[in-house]
């Protein structure tokens, strides 16, 4: 007998991380080096992912990386990362970079999407709860991911 799959919400797995940019996470011009900004989004990708799969994941895509503007020293860089769409064992992550001002505002500098499989003790790939959609912009990102999800597959069967 098959178990019944559960559900859950978008926010059961959303995770939020800030730093303040130091010397080590700059690049030679100053600016937040891309490969530290690439690990924390990894890091919270994995935290979205274990959140909801109730266990281990890794990485299997980085699908989409934008880097829209940068980042200099003692900014306060704030990454969300957020639930997009769900498949068997995958599930896609939008993670959303900013810097923040002293006043609070963000303003985005960088977006990513990466897909996470579910593992299981033998790093088999395990089923994931589905994913409830509450809101519109959550509908309008799990028709999205939808799209992304067969543009991956058709670069699958074209090497890519």
């Amino acid at each position: 007998m098959e178990r019944e799959r559960i559900a859950k919400k978008v926010s059961d797995s959303q995770s939020e991380q800030s730093y303040v940019l130091m010397t080590k996470h700059l690049n030679g011009n100053g600016r937040l080096f891309g490969g530290q900004l690439l690990s924390w989004i990894d890091d919270i990708a994995g935290i979205v992912a274990r959140r909801h799969s109730q266990g281990d994941a890794v990485t299997a895509a980085v699908d989409n990386l934008i880097f829209k503007s940068g980042a200099k020293m003692n900014d306060i860089v704030v990454l969300i990362g957020r639930l997009t769409y769900v498949g068997n064992t995958s599930m896609e992550i939008r993670v959303d970079t900013y810097v923040e001002t002293a006043d609070g505002m963000r303003a985005m500098i960088n977006r990513a999407y990466l897909v996470m499989v579910a593992i299981d003790e033998n790093t088999n790939p395990k089923q994931v709860p589905r994913l409830i959609i509450e809101t519109e912009s959550e509908k309008a990102e799990w028709e999205a991911g939808v799209k992304r999800a067969q543009l991956r597959k058709i670069r699958k069967i074209e090497g890519f």
